[in-house]
């Protein structure tokens, strides 16, 4: 039996995750004595707020939290959740129409298995989250980049988009604030981007999980709050993994049409049943209690990403648009393709961080990661002073 036939063409497809392949490796490192630093993962250095943590302790001693619940979720948090859509964005939604997943990347894969079918198209905006392509290439569909590059802030217009679009084009993946780049758009053009694909009869899948993560003034402006009519044709997906620092806790949510949800609900009801109740009760608690811990760490960030975006602007061929949103600055480093660090030639992006991995010892993902070479994403969701370390280590090798 061959390698071939061992595995199914559809998992045998799927690229490992760049970003966690990164940061395993950079522990592995650290781990044999290596001083790496890390600027992988997409993860806030932050513990969970307290009163999270002791709401999910006191719900591991109930024994009511120990037994199978409805696949779709405990009533009372996808209640938090309408309330917490109401207050964040604006718009009311049926408790009826949300569907608890095991985290964000659970409503990523259901939301695009809930509508997509082979011969389907999805213009997928670039650079892009390294899970989105995978979880449309396993629907048999085909994903259509659109690139916007540090030229355009990594925004794309309404004019690529419709240069893009074809008599196939099912769905536009919308993620803002954006991850890899941080970037944001304004409220107009969102508005402008929802128009066209209602225009269009395309559906907007909206990825909202850096909602509350924005600086020097930026806005998050909600898909459906500019335009309500795209309802039947949209799928807002959140969690509570970036705002609260609950990365481990695994709870996402996915909102959009009865139909849907209810597709959904019943292929989540096979793969995985019902997302853990006490991290379901600790979200209960995320979502309906103070947001003063959350502020703080927003504050942090935000620290954290000017000190990153002026060091790395030092950097001689860098071009390094401010984010204004997540917690991620992501240079165009096409600078330093053709140039030669210690004697190895750098080629690509994936070289560069290559070299800069095992000559600084410091960890960034390459831009091949997120679509096209010649980039890379720093996460600055580390300690200051491991950020200002490791951004100099850069900075004093591609000065040498």
């Amino acid at each position: 039996m061959t390698s071939k036939n061992r595995v199914s063409a559809r998992l045998g497809a799927i690229a490992p995750s760049a970003t966690l392949a990164v940061d395993a490796k950079a522990k592995a490192l650290k781990a044999a004595g290596r001083p790496v630093i890390g600027f992988g993962a997409g993860e806030p250095d932050f513990p969970t707020p307290q009163h999270i943590v002791e709401a999910a302790i006191e719900a591991a001693r109930d024994p009511k939290n120990h037994r199978y619940t409805p696949a779709s979720g405990l009533p009372e948090l996808r209640q938090a959740i309408a309330d917490k859509t109401k207050r964040d964005s604006g718009y009311e939604i049926d408790p009826a129409t949300t569907l608890v997943t095991n985290g964000g990347k659970q409503a990523v894969f259901q939301a695009f298995a809930a509508i997509l079918d082979p011969g389907d198209e999805v213009i997928l905006p670039a650079p892009y989250w390294t899970t989105y392509p995978e979880a449309i290439g396993l629907t048999g569909a085909t994903t259509v980049e659109v690139f916007a590059g540090a030229d355009q802030d990594y925004l794309v217009t309404v004019e690529q988009l419709e240069a893009a679009r074809t008599d196939a084009t099912k769905a536009l993946l919308f993620c803002s604030p954006s991850n890899p780049t941080g970037a944001v758009y304004s409220r107009a053009q969102t508005q402008a981007i929802g128009e066209w694909a209602l225009e269009h009869g395309i559906w907007v899948i909206t990825d909202e999980i850096y909602e509350h993560l924005l600086y020097d003034g930026a806005e998050f402006t909600p898909m459906l709050s500019v335009v309500p009519d795209l309802a039947d044709t949209c799928i807002v997906l959140n969690g509570v993994a970036k705002t609260f620092a609950m990365t481990g806790w695994r709870v996402g949510w996915m909102v959009g049409p009865q139909d849907v949800i209810k597709a959904a609900t019943n292929f989540q009801s096979h793969l995985t049943s019902n997302v853990a109740n006490v991290s379901q009760r600790a979200a209960i608690a995320a979502l309906t209690g103070p947001m003063d811990e959350v502020e703080k760490m927003r504050e942090a960030f935000d620290r954290r990403r000017r000190t990153m975006v002026s060091m790395l602007s030092e950097i001689d061929g860098f071009q390094v648009p401010t984010p204004t949103g997540a917690f991620y600055a992501y240079p165009s480093v096409e600078g330093w393709i053709g140039r030669t660090v210690r004697g190895r030639e750098i080629g690509s992006s994936i070289d560069l961080a290559a070299v800069i991995l095992e000559e600084a010892e410091v960890a960034v993902v390459p831009g091949e990661a997120f679509g096209p070479s010649g980039y890379a994403r720093l996460s600055y969701a580390l300690g200051d002073e491991d950020l200002a370390e490791g951004v100099g280590r850069i900075q004093a090798l591609l000065a040498e």
